[in-house]
């Protein structure tokens, strides 16, 4: 089946679908599209370590504390 065939089957399951079915099929559908996120932020981080764009601990460290809001300013 190619992906044209799948879209236009998926619409009519979508069509005569009761609300159960619509939300579990976007909460599939949600939660994929977030893994393959993940999944490229983790290729990225592999491919920066491949190239040696890494951090010291130290270095990590002073990064996570920029992240932090600062207090009474």
């Amino acid at each position: 089946m190619s992906a044209v065939e799948i879209k236009e089957e998926l619409y009519r399951y979508i069509e005569i679908g009761d609300k159960q079915f619509i939300d579990k099929l976007y909460q599939t559908a949600k939660s994929y599209m977030e893994q393959k996120r993940l999944d490229r932020m983790i290729e990225e981080g592999e491919e920066d370590i491949k190239a040696g764009r890494t951090h010291s601990l130290e270095e990590a460290r002073k990064i996570v504390d920029n992240w932090k809001p600062k207090e009474n300013q």
